[in-house]
């Protein structure tokens, strides 16, 4: 695996790259085996230095496979859990490319990206089997120790050559050294313009701001719902799901943690089961909000995936979804949390369209909290939806 690693890498030097963002410490402290206090920004190792790199561009990563049955969902449609899939196996081609255009001058070691935030993600139109996805990864902004992927996706039907964009998401990295275990430095990008770059802190300084609004969830506790426990409907206690994975080999990247991807699968499978709880129908995903990883699921752990309706409007239901790991060499005593995200799914009629939702019924004054917070997610989202109609970007 090693040896692949290397070859890749090598391979990646013909290309060029970007660069990114200061980073979420209670990722990185878990990578470094390093305990510092929340959010502060870690060292790097000595042997880097980003002023000498020069500024660079990557080119796009393009990855197309055809979508095939075991690809679909119960609908017909592709499993939105594989395109997540495909989504963060094409951000981390592009990160390692631009991250590793230095790798192997003044002793700067390889690093391998890291998944740390999922800023959004769009389910626009549906996949098809038979299609074949075609996925763009472009490196948007770089920071000194991160960097922003924006992916888009696409549709293509090959017998009548249509094409169709489907998906678009907002993905920020981490490279972490493979030698030094180290956060590793991101060189610099060449911007398109001045605006352009100032464009990208735009983005910045917003999720930031989103990201410490939320950061109180990674608290939040939700205890397994018993099978036998007789709940109202339409109540959050009666959709409430949860989900325990075994890491396998198969689940992890170079690093030997679960890839961001395995991970976004599971939780649009526990997600998607307390929507279709809530309103006993067919259901799909819409969109992906706010989703940190707070630290890494090495193999051999298991994950605790749990999921509760926190907000519903007439026509979306909003589903927050923690990640608890468990390591199965300390017993099971303690948790960690890993991830925490809120999901959106629409309910869909016979004729595919979307139908109102059942309303959700808070019985606690915690519940009305997190009915309002959902709220405050959902009109910013509408309103950032209105702006964009008009020409604005928020």
């Amino acid at each position: 695996m090693e040896t692949f690693l290397l070859v890749f890498l090598k391979i990646s030097k013909g290309h060029y790259t970007s660069r990114v963002l200061s980073q979420h410490s209670f990722v990185l402290k878990k990578f470094l085996g390093q305990t510092p206090a929340p959010h502060q920004l870690l060292s790097t190792s000595a042997r880097t230095s980003r002023s000498k790199m020069a500024a660079c561009n990557t080119s796009p990563a393009i990855v197309s496979r055809i979508m095939r049955p075991d690809d679909a969902n119960i609908s017909g449609n592709v499993h939105g859990g594989n395109i997540l899939k495909m989504i963060e196996e094409a951000g981390i081609i592009v990160g390692a490319r631009h991250c590793n255009r230095y790798a192997g001058e003044e002793g700067r070691d390889p690093s391998v990206p890291s998944l740390v935030r999922i800023e959004r993600m769009d389910f626009l139109l549906p996949m098809h089997v038979g299609e074949v996805s075609q996925l763009q990864a472009d490196v948007t902004y770089t920071g000194p120790h991160s960097l922003e992927v924006q992916v888009h996706v696409w549709a293509e039907n090959v017998l009548n050559g249509t094409k169709r964009l489907t998906n678009k998401a907002t993905l920020w990295y981490v490279p972490i050294s493979t030698v030094q275990k180290q956060v590793a430095e991101v060189p610099p990008m060449i911007y398109t313009s001045k605006e352009a770059e100032a464009a990208g802190n735009k983005r910045y300084d917003y999720q930031k701001a989103h990201r410490e609004e939320n950061d109180h969830v990674v608290n939040n506790i939700i205890e397994p719902r018993p099978m036998d426990s007789e709940e109202e409907p339409h109540t959050v206690r009666y959709s409430q799901s949860s989900l325990i994975h075994l890491v396998n080999p198969s689940d992890t990247a170079i690093h030997g943690f679960a890839t961001g991807g395995v991970t976004l699968k599971l939780m649009d499978e526990v997600a998607g089961i307390t929507a279709a709880r809530h309103c006993k129908n067919r259901v799909v995903t819409a969109s992906i909000e706010a989703t940190n990883f707070h630290r890494p699921v090495p193999k051999g752990s298991l994950m605790h995936l749990m999921g509760r309706m926190t907000f519903t409007s007439s026509r979306t239901m909003e589903i927050e979804v923690a990640v608890d790991l468990e390591k199965m060499t300390d017993g099971g005593v303690t948790k960690e949390r890993a991830v925490t995200s809120f999901f959106t799914f629409v309910s869909l009629g016979a004729d595919g369209r979307p139908i109102n939702i059942p309303p959700l019924k808070v019985t606690t004054e915690d519940e009305s909290l997190r009915f309002e917070d959902g709220k405050g997610r959902y009109e910013r989202k509408k309103a950032e939806r209105e702006a964009s109609k008009k020409g604005g970007r928020v």
